[in-house]
């Protein structure tokens, strides 16, 4: 609850005028980037990948998206977290945190084996890992 709770202060601290310490995003389409992850929870927009992509995913990039390993500066981004068009930077503030504060209300245990888009089943730590080091990163990025 806690790390959730520092989380969105951190979020709350960004304004629409918050720049890049590197990267090509401005501050609002980072916060629709970081939306990406809990769409793939919560709504079916983004087609979930073939078996074959699955397994490679699985291989290939879930230890570095579900370890406790934080992410290098300018990694590779899948196609459905790119954002290049303009976002509403409060709209977008608005959605991330409904998305934590839904996160945080469900609790581990509604994660504890879920399946997730990409990579099969995970833990609550690996979930965890996931949404945390993600959210970090970007507001690390940006100063926050």
């Amino acid at each position: 609850m806690q790390i959730a709770d520092d989380v969105i202060s951190r979020i709350n601290k960004l304004t629409p005028q918050t720049s890049p310490q590197w990267g090509k995003m401005n501050v609002a389409q980072m916060l629709a980037h970081c939306c990406v992850t809990y769409e793939m929870v919560y709504e079916d927009k983004h087609p979930k990948p073939n078996a074959f992509m699955k397994l490679i995913l699985k291989m290939l990039v879930k230890n570095k998206v579900a370890s406790e390993v934080p992410y290098k500066r300018n990694n590779p981004t899948a196609p459905a977290f790119i954002i290049t068009d303009e976002r509403d930077f409060t709209t977008e503030k608005e959605r991330l945190i409904n998305y934590i504060r839904k996160t945080q209300q469900l609790g581990e245990s509604a994660f504890d084996g879920r399946e997730s888009h990409s990579f099969g089943p995970l833990t609550h730590t690996e979930w965890n890992n996931m949404f945390y080091k993600h959210l970090d990163h970007h507001l690390t990025q940006f100063g926050c």
